[in-house]
């Protein structure tokens, strides 16, 4: 459903966003890479049957390199899911090393932001729900919030946006 309004995204308290991929660096060599690739499915998974995990949703896009963008309930929730060998990262992480390793043929990423409340920024216009939009609370931006300082609690300035 696109919507068509100028929207804005509204978190209540702080949150995380991770960003989480693979490159292909040798498509050639698809007994490295699509062991690799399949591990993601099977943690999405998990997560999704396990809300109280603290994942609140994302994005993924494919393409050599592949991007998978997740919002979390905190940094603390993340890396506690990270670090629980019952788990599926856990083991997964282990299977990387030991099958790819160094060998360069696959290669494996991520970035790790946590936001402390109010010190984030979204507009959407002719959007389907999407990224904070989609996880947290879409808000219409008129007034206060229809620029960008006034979203972030800041003092108004001159100029678009």
């Amino acid at each position: 459903m696109i919507i068509t309004d100028r929207m804005s995204a509204q978190m209540d308290g702080p949150f995380c966003v991770f960003l989480i991929g693979m490159r292909i660096n040798r498509p050639w060599k698809v007994h490295r890479w699509l062991p690799v690739f399949f591990e993601m499915p099977r943690m999405l998974a998990e997560l999704k049957r396990q809300p109280e995990l603290g994942m609140l949703g994302g994005h993924l896009w494919f393409g050599r390199t592949i991007i998978l963008l997740q919002y979390w309930r905190s940094f603390e929730a993340l890396t506690a899911y990270a670090r629980r060998p019952d788990l599926q990262h856990l083991p997964a992480w282990g299977r990387f090393r030991q099958r790819v390793g160094t060998s360069g043929d696959v290669g494996i990423w991520h970035e790790t932001y946590p936001v402390s409340e109010g010190q984030y920024e979204s507009i959407y216009a002719n959007m389907p729900p999407f990224g904070l939009g989609k996880v947290g609370k879409l808000i219409l931006s008129r007034g206060a919030t229809r620029r960008r300082p006034k979203r972030m609690g800041m003092p108004a300035v001159d100029g678009p946006a």
